[in-house]
């Protein structure tokens, strides 16, 4: 099993695509360090993880035959990501994978959105990305070997209606696996970027409830995706992970893998 013993940081861990992520990684013998909010924010306004999804995920990590650890903190705060990095290291003696997942979305136009909703947005999908792997990448350079893989989205490739903030986020992000991976390829660390479409998840839940309407009439509305599906799981997300982090990918940094249903084709 070529994950065995590999150990895996990944923000945004309690629910949607970093828990499919946690699962689909302890399910290959990959010991899981999972990091999330757990807590209400007040933007964007719907349900971040909890603390009961963070006990529940220890759980079925150890059910799949591997170990998980659980930190709680913002990914805004440099202190909290040093100090469950540093636990991390501690406690498995290496770090081989990072999921640079937590991120949130909500909508607002150029002139409507306030001062504070843009800071929330870029400081945590992107400078949330950045401190993580701040005081990951010692560990992989310590060891020459390591994969980071960046959550974008769609939405980190082409512009998006009243989501100029979130977009500015998800692009940001390309140039962040851009250049880490031009920086970190002496040492043997691959960086990736993924793209979903909308995905099953509650943050797509979320915003439909802050719109007033339901996932599907806005999926309707939308009508982007090629094939017929109006989102995908979060299970097809922790596959495209899967790959990337895996030695079949051993040969591919710095790219963008999309995962969209042929919205950007179409």
């Amino acid at each position: 099993m070529p994950f065995r013993d590999q150990v895996a940081f990944i923000t945004g861990a309690a629910h949607g695509q970093g828990r499919a992520v946690a699962l689909a990684l302890a399910g290959e013998g990959v010991r899981i360090a999972a990091f999330d909010i757990a807590r209400p924010m007040e933007y964007p306004g719907y349900a971040m993880g909890s603390e009961d999804e963070m006990t529940s995920l220890v759980r079925e990590c150890r059910e799949a035959g591997s170990e998980c650890l659980t930190f709680t903190g913002d990914v805004r705060r440099d202190a909290d990501l040093k100090a469950a990095v540093a636990a991390t290291a501690g406690r498995f003696g290496r770090i081989d994978i990072l999921f640079n997942n937590a991120g949130i979305c909500a909508y607002g136009t150029v002139q409507g959105m306030g001062e504070e909703e843009w800071d929330a947005m870029l400081d945590i999908n992107l400078k949330g990305a950045w401190l993580a792997a701040r005081h990951v990448v010692p560990h992989m350079i310590a060891r020459s070997y390591g994969v980071i893989v960046n959550n974008s989205s769609i939405a980190g490739l082409r512009g998006m209606n009243r989501l100029s903030h979130y977009a500015a986020s998800k692009w940001g992000l390309v140039g962040l696996t851009k250049s880490w991976a031009i920086e970190l390829a002496p040492h043997n660390i691959r960086v990736n970027s993924i793209h979903p479409t909308g995905v099953n998840t509650p943050m797509n839940d979320g915003l439909a409830f802050l719109e007033g309407s339901t996932p599907q009439e806005i999926a309707e509305r939308s009508a982007g995706n090629l094939l017929p599906v109006p989102w995908i799981e979060p299970e097809d997300v922790a596959h495209a992970v899967l790959y990337l982090a895996s030695d079949a990918a051993r040969y591919v940094t710095g790219t963008q893998l999309v995962i969209d249903a042929g919205l950007l084709t179409r």
